[in-house]
């Protein structure tokens, strides 16, 4: 869900399939905010990144807000729960540019195809 106090960061909650969920500031379906269920993000595993398009490096395009790139910029030091993408295969592109501030994803799964960089 979006960060209610840190502005382009996520925060991570409990779900189940009776969660109450409500519609963010982009009408996107999300948990209510209740501090209860919140889940640091150090203590996560993995976290099922989505994305507009990938590339066969690992590059990725999201909705081009920068959430989930701040939200995993610990990843990129060692830190933090490894940022895995769901894709189509119909997502890939020949090659992505990239910012400094991109987190390219170590590993990508699509229908066809597992990929790990």
């Amino acid at each position: 869900m979006l960060h209610h106090f840190s502005p382009g960061h996520l925060l991570f909650l409990r779900y189940d399939p009776d969660t109450r969920l409500v519609a963010n500031r982009f009408g996107i379906p999300e948990p209510r905010l209740d501090i209860r269920l919140l889940l640091p993000k150090q203590e996560l595993d993995v976290i099922y990144t989505p994305l507009v398009a990938f590339d066969a490096t690992g590059n990725r395009i999201g909705m081009g807000g920068g959430f989930y790139d701040r939200t995993l910029a610990a990843w990129r030091h060692g830190q933090g729960p490894r940022p895995v993408g769901l894709a189509h295969n119909c997502q890939q592109l020949p090659q992505i540019p990239t910012d400094s501030w991109d987190i390219p994803l170590p590993e990508l799964i699509t229908p066809e195809r597992h990929w790990r960089w």
